[in-house]
């Protein structure tokens, strides 16, 4: 725990004028005084001279930087350093409050114009199409690093159906439970469910949604995934509720299935596909479509337009990922011959998901450090909360697209989801 000075620490002029500040210091100093105008920060640096920035009054968020190569680290690419100086110990929270930090950066990022995934622009935009190269063999590696670590891992923090994926809640005081099973609902009525009907899920996981969709509206689903730690568990929880004869689950890419379906549902996979591959995607959509067919997209999305992926996010957590903007999904779309029946905007729906499972990981932290090390456990707590932080302050948004290749494939206004629900 830090100590709490009982007084101020200089402002102003006064405050760039402490004698044994050094050079990296001084240039971490001026980065934050016009970065934070807005709530406080108090710093400890390496030297030991503490200086504050925003506001004179209100709380503070205080924090230790408590190596000298860190602040190079940081001044050069501040997204990707600052996780890692977290993880390492070498960055310290006063009572370890990340998402009060997380809080203020993000809310002066905002303020002043700019946008996490933004910069430095010139190296960001060089290398963001070389990581987003998601052919067959790399996105499966790319599903690997993530999805199959441990399927224990997943049950410590997930609803019982393992869903991993937003969940809808109506007035936010629903139970994880309750707001999952609502967003699987809202996805049957949007994909306008009858008996019989068969359902392509790409990007299945294991297996939960493809199996509420079967067992409650008797439709006839293929999952396919790249996680060779995910089919096993749907194979087996489809043996489990009687329905192998209506789920079959197969591990393949998006770009190798074959035959047509009448709906097609994607939760949570878009997200890895990479810019380069939208055409694909798309195309591959449009083909596989019935005629009269309903094709239903849930993934992140950008309120602030193109940038890129955050490159701490990138190297320990999704390679390969980024999260589009509407702007960016729309031309592939067009091109695709697709005509877009419905689009709906979930906006901090994923803020209180994260929260509920960051709730369920610390609440097991201990079995958590015993499947792997307490580095593990501050890297997840870093995810989730920054991953909380976007949705709350960084202009990320959950984008539900529904998709046909008829304009009288839906109904022509949306009260069929009011009767639905």
């Amino acid at each position: 725990m830090l100590e709490r000075s009982t007084d101020s620490p200089p402002s102003g002029a006064a405050r760039r004028q402490q004698r044994h500040f050094r050079p990296s210091e001084t240039l971490l100093s001026a980065a934050l005084d016009q970065l934070i105008t807005r709530g406080r920060l108090v710093v400890t640096f390496p030297s030991g001279e503490q200086r504050q920035f925003g506001e004179d009054a209100g709380s503070a968020v205080i924090v230790a930087i408590k190596d000298a190569s860190a602040l190079s680290r940081l001044m050069a690419n501040a997204e990707l350093a600052f996780g890692e100086l977290y993880v390492d110990g070498l960055i310290a929270i006063d009572g370890d409050d990340i998402d009060g930090l997380l809080a203020l950066v993000l809310q002066n990022l905002r303020r002043h114009g700019f946008k996490t995934g933004a910069t430095p622009p010139g190296m960001r935009l060089f290398e963001a199409p070389r990581r987003e190269i998601n052919d067959r063999k790399r996105a499966e590696r790319n599903v690997a690093h993530h999805y199959d670590i441990s399927n224990e891992l997943y049950r410590v923090f997930l609803d019982e159906d393992l869903q991993y994926s937003c969940a809808y809640y109506e007035t936010g005081a629903e139970t994880l439970e309750e707001a999952q099973d609502a967003k699987k609902e809202l996805i049957a009525a949007k994909l306008c469910l009858r008996p019989g009907l068969s359902l392509l899920d790409i990007g299945c996981g294991w297996g939960g949604l493809a199996l509420h969709l079967a067992r409650t509206r008797g439709v006839n689903v293929r999952g396919i995934t790249l996680s060779q730690a995910q089919l096993p568990v749907a194979r087996v929880r489809a043996q489990a509720q009687n329905l192998a004869a209506q789920a079959e689950f197969v591990l393949e890419d998006y770009r190798e299935t074959e035959g047509a379906f009448d709906r097609i549902v994607s939760v949570g996979m878009f997200e890895h596909v990479g810019r380069g591959h939208y055409d694909e995607f798309f195309r591959q959509i449009a083909s596989l479509l019935a005629e009269d067919g309903v094709a239903l997209l849930h993934t992140i999305g950008r309120a602030d337009g193109a940038g890129a992926t955050s490159p701490w996010i990138d190297r320990y957590i999704f390679p390969g990922g980024y999260i589009p903007a509407l702007s960016e999904i729309m031309p592939a779309v067009e091109r695709a011959g697709l005509y877009v029946t419905d689009i709906e905007v979930w906006r901090l729906h994923y803020a209180y998901t994260l929260r509920a499972w960051r709730e369920r990981f610390e609440a097991r932290l201990d079995d958590v450090r015993a499947m792997f090390d307490e580095r593990f456990c501050r890297m997840w707590r870093f995810y989730l909360a920054a991953s909380e932080a976007a949705f709350r302050y960084g202009g990320h948004e959950v984008f539900q697209i529904q998709l046909a290749r008829r304009q009288d494939a839906v109904p022509r206004t949306r009260r069929y989801l009011e009767r639905a629900g």
